[in-house]
């Protein structure tokens, strides 16, 4: 029993520092995001975006790569453009682009898991875009994207009325009420990811110091070797995919999860499929069902899943073909790290606090009409996860340490 309750405070604290070492970067990044969001305008990128083409499809990447990294905004801005009258795979390149591109992704990935996975988050990013073009062109029916955006009209009812003018970013940064614009976006920002980002912190913690490395071994085929056949990176590769999709945690909360499977030796490409899986997780197949019908929904799980299984691989094997294959061997486990040094991300942290503080108090101070709307079931599922996780942590940080 004392060997248990002391991996519970170990636990606690691992999933503490991750968090620790890791809020900078989303501080930073989601600050970023909420600048370009508030200063480049939703009534832009519709008029940009227009049927498939090259033009489209680059800027659907565009516009997804200065977006936010929420999973579910992406799903809700996706389907905005959709409506609007943006060819399937101009936004599909902004959904996908927009989980897999953004900014605070990449740093939080070279913080946890090395430049080359941010090269693996970029590049196969742009991989997966093309790849996913490639398919949908060759595969997907005229009539069933045409069916999926008149259930998507439906879906959105009144939301897909025009809006008001907006002003132009010019005369948004030069004013207060802008920059409030940036200090709400902001704030929404943590308000979409605090449940994903609580529970991945959480699990991770608790899984790399519960969970034996035979574990990992059983379930990745080959993990922990010196080298693996094609067929067992093949094997991992899939895996990945479908150990997320029975996740509920986006792509933010996938990282430091994602560090803990490559700590324990699964290979690069079942990690990357892993981190590229955000968009094929259960909750995100119920929100497209919604949205497009199952038809469409579970069309455009199969193109994602067969394209981010082929783009992990041809990472995988571009870079070991270039000698820059990522070694688990010499990779520092989640539990021996330092995370409470005085150093450059202590500073960076006291500073970010603070700007989050006076932003949340800035955004709430002002009597604004709530509009999130009523809570779905995966909603409730998050917020009582996210509550078990708290008071797990809670425990393992105040309790434990004087018993």
């Amino acid at each position: 029993m004392s060997e248990f309750l002391t991996q519970w405070q170990e636990a606690a604290h691992t999933t503490l520092g991750l968090f620790w070492m890791a809020f900078w970067a989303f501080a930073l990044g989601y600050l970023i995001s909420s600048m370009i969001q508030v200063f480049v305008t939703k009534e832009r990128m519709q008029k940009s975006m227009g049927k498939a083409g090259p033009k489209s499809v680059a800027l659907g990447t565009f516009f997804g790569f200065i977006s936010s990294s929420c999973s579910f905004a992406a799903l809700s801005t996706t389907r905005a453009l959709f409506v609007k009258g943006a060819g399937l795979v101009p936004s599909l390149a902004f959904m996908l682009a927009s989980t897999n591109l953004v900014v605070e992704l990449g740093i939080i990935i070279s913080i946890f898991l090395g430049w080359q996975f941010v090269v693996g988050e970029y590049v196969g990013g742009i991989l997966l875009i093309l790849a996913v073009w490639l398919l949908v062109k060759l595969t997907c029916k005229k009539e069933l994207e045409e069916k999926a955006q008149s259930h998507a009209k439906k879906a959105e009812g009144g939301d897909s009325q025009a809006n008001s003018k907006e002003k132009g970013w010019k005369d948004k940064i030069m004013s207060k009420a802008g920059w409030h614009q940036v200090a709400s976006r902001y704030t929404m920002e943590w308000k979409m990811v605090w449940k994903d980002v609580t529970i991945g912190f959480t699990v991770a913690g608790i899984i790399a110091v519960f969970v034996p490395t035979e574990f990992f071994q059983s379930l990745f085929i080959g993990a922990g070797q010196e080298s693996n056949s094609f067929l067992q990176i093949l094997a991992q590769t899939i895996v990945g995919p479908v150990a997320a999709f029975f996740t509920f945690i986006g792509s933010m909360g996938n990282i430091p999860l994602a560090a803990v499977l490559f700590g324990q030796g699964v290979s690069f490409a079942g990690v990357m499929a892993f981190i590229f899986s955000d968009l094929v997780v259960f909750p995100v197949l119920r929100i497209q069902a919604q949205y497009y019908g199952w038809k469409m929904a579970i069309y455009i799980l199969i193109v994602f899943l067969c394209a981010l299984v082929g783009v992990s691989l041809v990472m995988h094997y571009g870079l070991d073909l270039l000698g820059h294959l990522p070694d688990a061997s010499g990779f520092q486990s989640m539990t021996d790290r330092e995370f409470f040094n005085i150093d450059y991300a202590f500073f960076l942290n006291v500073a970010f606090l603070t700007l989050t503080g006076a932003f949340i108090f800035w955004h709430y101070s002002k009597k604004e009409k709530s509009t999130s709307g009523s809570k779905s079931l995966g909603d409730w599922v998050l917020l009582t996860l996210s509550i078990i996780a708290y008071v797990w942590l809670a425990i393992g940080i105040a309790v434990l340490p004087f018993l």
